[in-house]
């Protein structure tokens, strides 16, 4: 396990690092998406053959998994993104590939627009692209950000316990629930211009994972003309490199292959 400091207060940053194999000078690194933690989600995918052999940060944001959780940080994508950015100046890691769930998703475009010189291509997980209407789901990080901060703190977060289930709160309960509550309500506001609006205006090779059964993306064509990936992948939910791992590490070397 590593770790940076990524706050004027000492906040730290940590993520679980897989060295590459001898020669190898690239770095991949992971974004968990909300309530969740890159370890649980991503280390089968990243020490799965086709993708192994690289070196590897399953990188944990600020306020989520094995990171530290202050109170005083505001959860912003900007936030977050520029903390995943000091944390990676930190790991001498410049130039990576990033590959991205969900909210995580939103906070690497953030990232690539904001800290170009540390992004080389992007792989998107069913990510975020645009602003919700809060409340719109109730499971997740819209109902999460139905609730005020008071509410959340005060009982909000034991209904949410309650209806995302065993598997997702195994995370979830690792994240403050300040930082849990923020981020959704940020990732539901979402950025100006919009996560939507950045991707299409980055230059690098950008692949976008969805699942098949969901259907097209909204406005999937203009992300197509504009020079996005986007792979519909099967027999997957939102959790794709858990549901369906054999197709996200060939769908994923594919992307990072160009």
């Amino acid at each position: 396990m590593h770790n940076a400091q990524v706050t004027a207060d000492g906040a730290r940053i940590r993520w679980v690092e897989i060295p590459g194999r001898p020669g190898s000078s690239r770095t991949r690194v992971c974004l968990h998406g909300l309530g969740a933690s890159s370890g649980p989600y991503f280390t089968a995918s990243a020490t799965h053959p086709l993708l192994a052999g690289d070196r590897s940060l399953l990188m944990d944001l600020l306020g989520f998994g094995i990171s530290d959780r202050p109170t005083d940080f505001g959860y912003t994508l900007e936030e977050h993104a520029d903390a995943v950015a000091a944390a990676l100046e930190a790991a001498g890691a410049y130039g990576t590939d990033v590959i991205a769930h969900s909210m995580g998703g939103a906070v690497a475009i953030v990232l690539a627009a904001r800290h170009p010189h540390l992004v080389a291509r992007l792989v998107l997980v069913d990510a975020n692209l645009d602003p919700m209407t809060p409340g719109a789901g109730r499971a997740g990080s819209s109902g999460i950000a139905a609730y005020s901060e008071e509410e959340f703190l005060a009982h909000g977060w034991a209904e949410v316990r309650d209806r995302v289930g065993p598997h997702w709160w195994a995370t979830m309960r690792l994240a403050g629930r300040e930082a849990l509550h923020r981020s959704a309500v940020h990732l539901a506001r979402g950025t100006a211009p919009t996560m939507r609006e950045l991707l299409l205006e980055l230059k690098i090779p950008r692949t976008f994972l969805r699942p098949r059964n969901a259907g097209p993306l909204p406005g999937e064509e203009r992300l197509v003309e504009h020079g996005v990936r986007v792979v519909a992948v099967p027999e997957c939910g939102h959790n794709i490199m858990l549901a369906n791992p054999e197709a996200f590490a060939r769908e994923t070397a594919r992307a990072l292959a160009d």
